[in-house]
């Protein structure tokens, strides 16, 4: 049997199929006597469930980055909401019912009121409160968490999988994962592309349960499940995955080679990171430099405004390890689907077009000057250069560099030392596009930020579904402003890269560099594909 889907990673896996499923938990409900020895049961399944939301998100921190270990914390903080303690205590008081009921009444409760609000950010919250009630009622029944999971690494199928399960995955016993559901640019695909899993997502899984156990190819390329294949097939695919592990293992000769193609046109190459923990994948992968180093990881992470030190310590951190390679921090790039409570945000009909970034950022000095001073003294420790997002106009570059003059002459001040750092801004808008001319003669460089100029140029969120099928990367709109960024830039003596996913690309890679780009930067594991790609263009050949 043959089925198709859409590609998330590619690579080839043969394997037996195994079905994730979602534990259903069968809760009855049950009279109870003594009501405050069960709220006090529920007290401490919840305390438990936190402890297990802990380690998942040391293990995440580890493998996936800060941004992407997230949902663990505000699951907990889900966990430690008032409303929905109250709730379950209330009714186990009142009602004289088990913990079990009292909480999945009220996670079905809760879920249903997210799924009827109108703001999509809080609708998506709904499955959220589904996940921590489950994970409560698992430890009220004894439940091992998770699926068991044999000796034989397995090809995993499963309706859907969120970016929390597949972190819970031990990746050396999955082969590959198949879901009905998902996005080709939703967080989770982006995640699965980070934890180099081939995957596919939109596959006709009818007969879920009855693939369980049987024989699979999955082709991460061509975007295929074989179940049950003939010998001719299964063969074939042998041999592919053989060819296809011998080039993974051809990459690895490619550390320590330059990023120049066969023509001798040279191009930096670096890395994208989400925490100081990912350096090591960076230097492991053989990156020029950091490209791109989301700085907001410190606010997230945090229950308050992180300190200039605690700023300081993370940007020296890298800095250090980096031993002069260039770190481009990007300044605190939080609102729309980065939420922070304590920042007090209020709710926005359109986050993604609102109060975000440099806005946040040129509106609250307090805070921007705080990241900036820890930002220069990092610099006398490497090679930083900094980096704004969504800017829009000449007029919020000269106030960022009016900020930037104060905040050198307080540290001059206070004898503390820094270096000087280049600046430059993220070209993620249409708008800094079409006045790219004017944007280059205030700063040293561009890094367009492909993901939001995409979405913002075609007016399409890349994290809906069902716009997928017209979402597209390859716009011919898109790679024009690309270009017309490059030629103006370059014009200035500004140069110009990209840090978005569209880098990592290969199959834009030699337009790329007939553009004229000077950089590019990419997950780590993309390093040595692109590399590779590089090496083997000859921009002289028309």
């Amino acid at each position: 049997m043959l089925l198709k889907g859409k590609s998330v990673f590619g690579g080839i896996a043969i394997g037996r199929l195994s079905v994730y499923g979602k534990k259903d938990h069968q809760v009855k409900r049950i009279k109870i006597h003594d009501t405050e020895a069960e709220v006090i049961r529920f007290t401490s399944a919840r305390e438990k469930a936190k402890d297990q939301l802990t380690v998942l998100y040391d293990k995440a921190l580890k493998e996936v980055g800060e941004v992407n270990a997230m949902i663990f914390e505000v699951h907990k903080m889900m966990l430690d909401d008032l409303d929905y303690i109250e709730s379950i205590t209330n009714m186990i008081r009142s009602q004289e019912v088990n913990a079990e009921f009292a909480t999945a009444t009220t996670g079905d409760n809760f879920a249903g009121m997210f799924s009827a609000m109108e703001d999509e950010y809080m609708r998506e919250r709904a499955a959220d409160v589904r996940d921590i009630s489950n994970r409560v009622i698992s430890v009220l029944q004894g439940a091992s968490e998770g699926k068991e999971m044999g000796d034989e690494p397995v090809i995993l199928l499963a309706e859907d999988l969120a970016p929390s399960e597949t972190v819970q995955l031990d990746k050396s016993k999955v082969l590959s994962f198949v879901t009905r559901k998902g996005s080709t640019n939703s967080h989770t695909a982006i995640l699965a592309r980070t934890m180099n899993i081939p995957a596919l997502i939109g596959v006709s899984l009818d007969n879920l349960e009855e693939m369980d156990g049987k024989w699979g190819i999955v082709d991460g390329y061509e975007g295929t499940l074989y179940v049950e294949p003939d010998r001719e097939t299964l063969l074939r695919y042998e041999k592919l995955k053989e060819e296809d592990e011998q080039k993974k293992r051809l990459l690895q000769e490619l550390k320590g080679k330059d990023n120049v193609t066969l023509d001798g046109k040279k191009i930096h190459l670096y890395a994208n990171i989400g925490s100081v923990a990912d350096v090591a994948n960076v230097l492991a992968n053989d990156a020029g430099g950091i490209g791109l180093f989301r700085s907001e990881f410190l606010f997230l992470e945090s229950e308050d405004f992180p300190t200039e030190e605690v700023q300081f310590n993370a940007y020296k951190t890298v800095a250090e390890n980096m031993a002069g390679k260039k770190v481009i921090i990007r300044t605190l790039d939080i609102g729309a689907d980065k939420q922070v409570d304590y920042f007090g945000l209020e709710k926005e009909e359109n986050p993604a077009m609102g109060y975000r970034a440099i806005r946040i950022c040129l509106d609250r000095k307090e805070i921007f000057k705080t990241q900036l001073r820890a930002i220069y003294r990092a610099s006398y420790y490497g090679t930083i250069s900094i980096m704004f997002p969504m800017i829009i106009s000449v007029r919020e570059v000269k106030e960022i560099k009016e900020i930037i003059a104060e905040v050198k002459a307080e540290l001059d001040q206070e004898n503390l030392p820094y270096k000087d750092a280049e600046i430059g801004i993220m070209i993620e808008t249409p708008a800094a596009v079409m006045i790219s001319d004017l944007l280059a003669k205030e700063v040293d460089f561009f890094s367009i930020g492909t993901n939001d100029l995409t979405q913002y140029t075609l007016a399409i969120d890349r994290q809906n579904p069902k716009l997928d099928s017209i979402y597209d990367s390859h716009h011919e709109a898109v790679l024009r402003m690309l270009k017309m960024v490059v030629e103006n830039g370059h014009k200035e003596d500004c140069w110009v890269g990209i840090c978005g996913e569209l880098g990592a690309d290969t199959t834009l890679t030699e337009e790329f560099l007939r553009m004229g780009f000077d950089e590019l930067s990419v997950t780590p594991s993309m390093i040595l594909k692109v590399r590779d790609k590089i090496r083997s263009v000859n921009l002289s050949l028309k």
